[in-house]
């Protein structure tokens, strides 16, 4: 009797142990994608399930981070990559649902065995298996999305990257040396967020909204500016509470634009709304060192990221075109200039270098702990040396100027970081990469995802990236090769 399957021409999967219970046995799409005369059945025959295999084959699906398939006694394992490979198929056709996805792959049974679902055999079926009983229920694909492991599709990111990276360095083009930063807003699936809806306290976050146990209420913008000015029972301005609020997520990534060919991406973290853009950089950068395996000279970020270590992360020496972060300048503290000597002191009001006086650990004012200085007026510290202050501060009384601020040279560039110049404005214009990142990912579902959990919405958010990354790859490996 022939094996309408195709498995006998594996000669190493046995139809009556499927899949095989030892790993370098067990088939996986890149195996079927470098072997086409090992396709099961079903795949031949179907164009969709071609192409399919063709955007997804490329991927190292040998050395996927697998879990334990054999720790369930008569019961056959799904594998997570067999997961994996179908939400990213889900993702790819524009399918909403696990529902539309289940009923695709029923619709489409070629693509059962090439992902790597248990098959029930179906001797008098033309296929050799039950299409509907191999597939696991609607239920159980997303209990399995909720509890995949983060580090199953950060794999696959990780992997996409570098597939990209061995295609540029094969057409000769340089390595990234550019990125930008930023984040996107994430709607959860809530009544909360629906304003046809009546709630109650509707951004009130002690509230926890039942649909989502893990969302979070942030604020995508803010602002008090263009608000009129109350005639009854007046409020300041800085009170005014007026933007958009959401229960969600947020999800940060850094992108990497390719001259001629387009950008990618290189990191992601998914956070609940509560988060501040800043508490995405340093998990980010990272992530991003680990998968380009070195750190990129330059990067581009918004406002937000207008920190003192955001510029000593890209900081190599004096020169900026060895290194440097190009950040727009924001008046926190109402500082707007400073000035400093070349050893780093700061310049006072009457141009003079103030002292520093002490130094401390500063584990309270800063998402990272550091250093800071206190530095005083010159004219009064370590002696009093003078009468009055030249510049007449109205501080002089009360023992002179006093500069508190980190001790990095961070600090320092964040104000001494020529703004006009051509190789910050190139830099920064680099920073619209991330927006058409964004564009791709809301294309695919990222801002109104239809799950309930924090665990799935984050595992499928990597999944769209690398999904973006796939699609940036066959372009690139379809792309003529420019002329050096």
């Amino acid at each position: 009797m022939t094996d309408p399957t195709g498995l006998s021409q594996l000669s190493l999967w046995p139809f009556s142990d499927w899949p095989p219970k030892k790993p370098e046995n067990r088939p996986n799409l890149h195996t079927f994608w470098h072997h086409p005369e090992r396709w099961p059945a079903g795949v031949a025959d179907s164009l969709t399930v071609q192409r399919s295999l063709e955007l997804l084959g490329p991927l190292d699906w040998g050395h996927f981070p697998e879990r334990d398939l054999d720790r369930w006694w008569g019961q056959p394992t799904i594998p997570l990559a067999t997961l994996a490979a179908a939400e990213l198929l889900k993702l790819n056709e524009g399918l909403a649902s696990m529902g539309d996805l289940h009923r695709y792959l029923f619709e489409h049974p070629g693509f059962i065995p090439l992902l790597g679902f248990p098959l029930v055999p179906a001797p008098n079926h033309p296929l050799g298996f039950n299409a509907r009983v191999s597939l696991p229920t609607l239920r159980h694909l997303t209990q399995m999305l909720r509890a995949l492991p983060p580090a199953a599709p950060q794999f696959l990111l990780a992997e996409s990257v570098r597939l990209i990276l061995a295609a540029l360095a094969a057409r000769g083009v340089s390595r990234p040396e550019c990125v930008s930063l930023d984040t996107k807003h994430i709607l959860a699936w809530v009544k909360e967020n629906n304003p046809k809806t009546s709630v109650s306290d509707r951004f009130d976050k002690t509230k926890q909204p039942p649909g989502d146990p893990d969302c979070k209420l942030g604020c995508k913008r803010r602002r008090n500016q263009g608000w009129p000015t109350p005639t009854h029972l007046p409020q300041p301005a800085l009170s005014v509470k007026v933007g958009e609020f959401y229960w969600g997520y947020g999800s940060g990534l850094v992108v990497t634009k390719v001259p001629d060919y387009g950008e990618f991406v290189l990191a992601e973290l998914t956070q609940p709304f509560d988060q501040g853009d800043a508490t995405y950089f340093f998990p980010l950068m990272q992530q991003m060192e680990r998968h380009l395996g070195y750190r990129p000279r330059f990067a581009t970020f918004d406002a937000a990221f207008d920190a003192w270590y955001v510029y000593a992360y890209f900081y190599r020496d004096s020169d900026p075109a060895h290194g440097l972060a190009a950040v727009p300048f924001s008046e926190k503290g109402g500082r707007a200039q400073r000035a400093f000597t070349p050893d780093g002191l700061p310049l006072c009001a009457a141009g003079l270098p103030m002292p520093l006086q002490f130094t401390f650990t500063d584990r309270t004012a800063c998402l990272v702990e550091h250093e800071r200085g206190k530095y005083v007026c010159p004219l009064q510290f370590p002696a009093r040396i003078a009468r009055a202050c030249p510049a007449r501060r109205p501080q002089w009384k009360k023992g002179g100027c006093v500069a508190m601020m980190p001790t990095s040279i961070g600090a320092r560039l964040r104000y001494q970081l020529d703004r006009d110049s051509d190789l910050y404005k190139s830099l920064y214009r680099q920073r619209t990469a991330v927006e058409r990142i964004n564009s791709q990912a809301v294309a695919l579902g990222i801002e109104r995802p239809h799950l309930r959990n924090g665990a799935a919405i984050a595992n499928q958010n990597t999944l769209i990236y690398t999904l973006i990354n796939l699609r940036f790859w066959h372009r690139l490996a379809a792309s003529p090769i420019l002329a050096q």
